[in-house]
């Protein structure tokens, strides 16, 4: 079996769980008569924590548990990653997202349906900022996935999510949630955001309203630059990493 073949499964399938958990976290605490309903940030936090570890520590030892283009194109920049591997691993997660997505809605759908209001449903899908400001907006998503990609390149080998170990990871993840999330909802990661974006535009959604178009190239643009930035500042400053 071909091996980029058997690394691309593996990161469809790991972004797949990523969504189902870390989208069904949103599912549990934004929708009406759930057990979770309004139980807030750190719930989400946490449970997107959780999603991140338990798929890292299922693909990294075959894929190093990228699950997240903007994570696959700065581990390029830095040189830690093959070129010629970027395109297909973003495919992966993006149709890893989307699944992730559906299995997420059939999950809740009783709950779905429960729930009168269009952005809310939305919201379990996909990210949207607490005040509509795009500068600031790609500002904050650049910002997180900075913290993101440039703690798994200095403190890593540089090859994914899982390198490190996934307890740490699951903790920067968290640490992302609880401060600096507020703002955009913290996507850093376009396969996240784009992914179940498609879903709820194509899904039977009982009056789910629209998808946002308009906001979603933001979590798109914003973690891939903040990719690339920590990939090229991880090229400027390795040589250094040695001798500190």
């Amino acid at each position: 079996m071909d091996l980029l073949y058997v690394k691309c499964l593996a990161e469809l399938i790991g972004t797949m769980i990523l969504i189902l958990l870390g989208n069904g976290v949103c599912a549990n605490v934004a929708l009406k008569k759930t057990g979770g309903n309004n139980s807030g940030l750190i719930v989400i936090a946490s449970g997107w924590a959780f999603a991140v570890y338990v798929a890292a520590s299922i693909t990294s030892p075959i894929s190093g548990a990228h699950l997240n283009p903007a994570l696959t194109i700065g581990l390029a920049f830095a040189g830690n990653f093959e070129w010629s591997m970027v395109v297909p691993y973003i495919i992966s997660q993006m149709i890893g997202a989307f699944l992730g997505a559906v299995l997420m809605y059939v999950h809740y759908k009783d709950h779905f349906d429960a729930t009168p209001d269009g952005p809310t449903k939305r919201g379990v899908f996909c990210t949207a900022p607490s005040i509509r400001n795009y500068p600031r907006n790609v500002l904050s998503e650049i910002i997180g996935t900075f913290v993101l990609v440039f703690f798994l390149l200095y403190f890593t080998s540089g090859e994914g999510l899982g390198s490190v170990g996934t307890v740490p990871v699951a903790i920067l993840i968290w640490a992302i949630g609880v401060s600096l999330g507020g703002t955009t909802g913290y996507a850093i990661n376009p396969a996240r955001d784009l992914g179940p974006r498609i879903a709820h535009a194509l899904l039977p959604i009982k009056d789910k309203g629209d998808s946002d178009w308009g906001y979603s190239w933001v979590p798109v643009i914003g973690p891939v630059i903040g990719g690339i930035i920590a990939g090229g500042l991880y090229v400027i400053l390795q040589p250094y990493f040695s001798v500190v």
